[in-house]
């Protein structure tokens, strides 16, 4: 096993902080049997960061726009590696680039950050949805830059390829991996043993404060009028002072903060609320609640890209702004035993049919070997990447060397 594969992280991975740190964590675990793994961040680490010593992967803190990572980078000599987000691409390809330029750069787009902001744009603006950006022309370009980017949902290789035009040569779909041995249908709490709603999601992130602000306004309100005794308890990472301030449990409405197990915790829930009005990708709150087999009320923005063909877990409001119809079905879920049994069913079977770890795993390996051999053919396909990837040379290398000396001064 000595072919090197650097992963350069946007962030130190937090599994228990994001459905970002956890899928990171997935891939490195996914690709730690296969090649000697390097993982390097410009990022803060916290006390969430996941051990990645006992994973036997090498940590490298790194710094941005420093000659010093032209020397990490030379004396490591990755054969492969994998940039987090565009963001990260943009940072540290040009130095990659320069002094390795045989290596095989892979993007782990996380979810289409050009698709995310332009939904929050219009629903914020209440204007057309425009996909058509500074982020989509940043994001994009980063894609054809690379060899090949991993995409989240089945959605997003859709959207790549039918409206911009990407060939299906440079994408791989990689959604969320889960050891589907780890269900236990017959184990969990019953229908009868367990009560209350519960949302989940890093505070953050946009999407997920939003769902948190109009559940507050709009749609716990409505659930608590015909179910006054139950409550909703939210939990997520990184709470602020404008969370903590709609902490008030005399309206059933209870900030719990960092969940230490999203799947035990949320298996104590008979209700998974997720109304994501805007958002991208697909949703971490969702797959960890199927995995503790607690259905889901959501909008056609929180299905998006998770059950794809296959019955949903729960129930769906038909559009993704309508906080009565998302209300009344959560009422309807709690209450009603049958049809809560039969979204438990299907949110098993989606977790078993789309996020089996060993299936995504083997694929992901499959595709990176074969991609192996065939570098050059396929880098000659892709002629107007090598484009970018000079023009991104050009102006960021040299920009990130005047901020060096910048810094300096």
């Amino acid at each position: 096993m000595s072919t090197k594969l650097l992963f350069i992280g946007h962030l130190w991975p937090e599994p228990t902080s994001s459905a970002a740190g956890y899928r990171t964590l997935a891939l490195l675990k996914a690709l730690s049997g296969h090649y000697q793994l390097h993982f390097a961040s410009a990022a803060e680490q916290s006390v969430y960061c996941a051990d990645l010593d006992s994973l036997n992967i090498k940590s490298h803190p790194i710094s941005l726009n420093d000659s010093s990572f032209d020397r990490f980078i030379r004396d490591l000599k990755p054969d492969l590696v994998f940039y987090d987000r565009f963001i990260t691409e943009e940072q540290f390809s040009p130095r990659v680039n320069e002094h390795c330029p045989d290596a095989l750069s892979i993007l782990d787009t996380q979810d289409l950050h050009f698709l995310r902001r332009a939904r929050q744009l219009a629903l914020n603006k209440k204007q057309p949805l425009n996909l058509y950006t500074e982020d989509a022309v940043r994001e994009i370009a980063a894609v054809l830059r690379c060899d090949l980017s991993l995409i989240i949902s089945i959605y997003e290789m859709q959207l790549l390829i039918s409206d911009f035009n990407i060939s299906p040569e440079l994408l791989h779909y990689c959604p969320f991996m889960f050891d589907t041995a780890t269900l236990k249908p017959d184990k969990l709490p019953s229908f009868e043993e367990r009560k209350h709603f519960a949302m989940i999601g890093n505070f953050l992130h946009p999407p997920n404060w939003d769902a948190v602000q109009w559940s507050y306004q709009a749609i716990w309100p409505a659930i608590r009028k015909a179910l006054p005794d139950t409550e909703l308890h939210i939990y997520g990472a990184y709470e602020s002072d404008k969370v903590r301030q709609l902490h008030q449990p005399e309206k059933g409405f209870i900030i719990q903060g960092r969940a230490k197990d999203a799947v035990e915790s949320l298996s104590h829930y008979r209700v998974n609320l997720a109304p994501l009005r805007f958002g991208a990708g697909i949703k971490g709150k969702i797959a960890d609640g199927f995995m503790a087999q607690t259905p889901c009320v959501s909008t056609p923005i929180g299905q998006e890209g998770m059950a794809e063909y296959l019955p949903w877990g729960g129930l769906l409001s038909d559009n993704s702004n309508d906080h009565q119809q998302i209300a009344e079905y959560a009422i309807e879920l709690y209450h009603n035993k049958n049809l809560w049994i039969q979204s438990n069913k299907n949110a098993v079977n989606i977790i078993q049919k789309q996020f089996d770890y060993a299936e995504h795993s083997k694929n992901l390996i499959d595709r990176l070997h074969k991609l192996q051999t065939e570098i050059t053919t396929h880098r000659n396909n892709n002629f107007y990447g090598r484009i970018l990837r000079h023009n991104l040379y050009r102006s960021q290398y040299y920009m990130s060397k005047w901020i060096e000396e910048k810094n300096k001064a």
